[in-house]
């Protein structure tokens, strides 16, 4: 799942919200030595949403639709495409409408980025300015943001050019995510009361 996905299925708690976040820019196993404890809860949180998603039968057909073309960058648009279904569906999910949870959530980075990975803080500069939360519910958003997946990668990825897939399998892959999402809120919210800190 992408940032908006990791946020979301974090619950209320702000810190546990943070180290979701900051998940992918974490190293290390020793988190609590790194971390507040509900930071590194979210960091641990984090990384069972990835291991959930990555063997999960749904995500494996949306997936397997994009490989022939992106090849292991498949995983990564399918993530994006994602959280495009979960911020343009954002009112079935919260009653904060997405512009709110986005600022609300720019300034809990702010108020701790002195304890945030240096990494995490330069990729914030550019999620901010482009406010890439609310803007991942438009197909342009979410185009933007491949886009500048594709100048940063190694390799020519083409993922500048999946929003093509998108368009023409949008119905494919938001019924797919519509599945899914439910069991990964529902496995998310079981991890959260057995990990209590």
């Amino acid at each position: 799942m992408n940032f908006l996905a990791h946020l979301y299925l974090s619950g209320d708690n702000d810190l546990v919200r943070l180290g979701n976040f900051i998940g992918d820019f974490v190293k290390g196993r020793n988190l609590n030595e790194q971390y507040p404890a509900d930071v590194a809860r979210g960091v641990r949180l984090h990384r069972a949403i990835d291991e959930f998603t990555d063997s999960h039968p749904i995500v494996a057909e949306s997936k397997n639709r994009l490989r022939p073309n992106y090849r292991h960058y498949a995983p990564v648009i399918v993530d994006v495409f994602y959280d495009h279904f979960l911020a343009k569906n954002w009112h079935d999910y919260s009653d904060e409408p997405l512009s709110e949870y986005a600022q609300h959530i720019y300034k809990l980075v702010e108020k701790n980025a002195s304890i945030l990975p240096e990494h995490f803080m330069k990729m914030m500069t550019y999620m901010q300015r482009g406010n890439w939360l609310l803007h991942y519910a438009t197909i342009e958003g979410i185009h933007q943001a491949l886009n500048g997946m594709a100048r940063r990668s190694k390799f020519d990825s083409k993922m500048d050019k999946s929003v093509i897939d998108l368009k023409a399998h949008y119905s494919e892959f938001e019924r797919e995510f519509s599945i899914f999402f439910a069991e990964l809120k529902s496995y998310s919210e079981t991890w959260l009361n057995v990990n209590q800190v």
